[in-house]
């Protein structure tokens, strides 16, 4: 059961929040892989939530959809008295000595923390790899890399290890892991949801967002996250969609599978009544050019005095990323950034009229785990292209959602206007009830 449908159970009298909790305990302490996916649980803290979700339940104040409903948090966002160390021996035994603001949200709204997932180190990577703390395994492709950062989100919601997960997205963290794992994937935009409490990695790029198993349950996630209003999705249409197919740069390479079910996505959408526009982005291809000079200086900037303390603790692979960003000038920086907020202006004006843009979530499937251990090039190479189509969104400024195909690994991302997520998850809705992936 999803998020949405757990709440709708225990609002019911169907289901006991205290019997949905110590279920979810009792399936993450029997799974051979949950010292892969959880870095740790919070068992007393989950009881004790779901205990008085119990109690709200049977005296009728319950305090939204989602009381008592059990989620598991990526481990970057604080939590009082727990570890919360990103993935990173850096930041090993780092204990804060209060909740992040979103999880202060959530256990405000009733929600159970069952605790926090393995990510990507310090969350400078889309391929879910850890060879540090450790690697979740890919819930859907045995023996493939789960995508990342927020790859243990992904993976305790696939597995039914958590009724969905919290991750964040700096370049394609929160989509690439569930397109991979055939999960619904909401990239927020910027600014829109408090970093308070969030372990940083680009604070220009970085976004707090939720994987789950439909668009309902991000739609209500996401209500909690931003202190807002649930969005109504009821009516939502795809034949009331226009939308435009971008064949600028995100088309360009894309394997054979992944394309294959793009477009046959995009037909059944056509089928279902949505009007399909397909036509060259040219901001997008400009836009692009400048990950290179705003990535890798600010996640070095943030980050770079606790790596550099003790660089020998840190995955090779993910240090030689980070140190990327030490020569990059600080003029080249801001020239950067100066054209950047050109290309959002021209993005905004070549997109206009549309309720959304869609892309491959990602270009390639998820590559082999062990060949990315070994081959440094291929690690390089493999994690540049499963972020380039995700990494769109980011630079933009836009906020965007995956949904699944139907083909395994293979996502339908679509990006709508900066803090239009309400109109968004609309959008979401229409598409997953036109492809039949709810």
């Amino acid at each position: 059961m999803g998020a949405a449908e757990l709440g709708r159970a225990i609002r019911a009298g169907e289901a006991d929040a205290v019997e949905v909790t110590e279920a979810f305990l009792e399936a993450i302490a029997a799974h051979p892989d949950a010292g892969d996916i959880y870095a740790r649980t919070t068992p007393e803290r989950a009881r004790a939530e779901a205990e008085a979700a119990a109690g709200r339940a049977k005296a009728g104040t319950l305090r939204g959809p989602l009381d008592g409903v059990p989620i598991s948090w990526k481990d970057l966002y604080d939590s009082a008295g727990v570890a919360t160390e990103a993935g990173s021996a850096l930041l090993e035994g780092r204990v804060p000595s209060r909740d992040a603001l979103v999880l202060k949200r959530a256990t405000q709204a009733g929600m159970v923390c069952l605790g926090k997932t393995h990510m990507t180190e310090l969350a400078f990577s889309g391929l879910g790899m850890n060879p540090v703390t450790a690697t979740p395994p890919n819930a859907v492709r045995e023996g493939c890399a789960p995508g990342g950062s927020s790859s243990g989100a992904a993976v305790s919601t696939k597995l039914g290890l958590a009724a969905a997960g919290i991750g964040s997205d700096t370049g394609g963290s929160v989509r690439i892991p569930a397109a991979w794992n055939d999960l619904v994937g909401l990239k927020t935009t910027a600014g829109l949801i408090s970093l308070e409490g969030v372990v940083k990695l680009c604070p220009k790029f970085d976004t707090v967002g939720p994987l789950a198993r439909s668009v309902e349950d991000a739609a209500l996630l996401h209500a909690v996250l931003s202190d807002s209003v649930p969005v109504d999705l009821t009516g939502a249409d795809a034949a009331d969609l226009r939308l435009l197919v971008c064949e600028t740069f995100a088309l360009d390479d894309v394997e054979e599978e992944p394309l294959a079910a793009f477009e046959d996505a995009v037909d059944r959408l056509a089928a279902a009544g949505a009007e399909i526009v397909r036509a060259k982005v040219p901001s997008v291809a400009d836009a692009m050019g400048l990950s290179g000079v705003l990535y890798t200086p600010e996640a070095y900037a943030t980050c770079g005095e606790v790596i550099e303390a003790a660089p020998e603790k840190m995955y090779p692979m993910v240090l030689e990323r980070f140190r990327a960003g030490r020569d990059v000038s600080v003029i080249d920086y801001l020239r950067g950034w100066q054209a950047l907020r050109g290309f959002r202006r021209a993005y905004a004006a070549e997109t206009a009229g549309f309720d959304a843009v869609l892309v491959p979530s990602g270009p390639i499937l998820p590559p082999d785990a062990a060949r990315l251990l070994a081959e440094p090039e291929y690690f390089v190479e493999r994690n540049l292209m499963a972020l380039r189509n995700t990494r769109i969104g980011n630079l933009l400024g836009l906020c965007a959602l995956t949904l699944p195909t139907g083909v395994p690994s293979c996502g339908l991302m679509a990006m709508g206007r900066p803090f239009g997520e309400a109109h968004l998850l609309r959008v979401g809705a229409a598409l997953e009830g036109a492809l039949g992936v709810g």
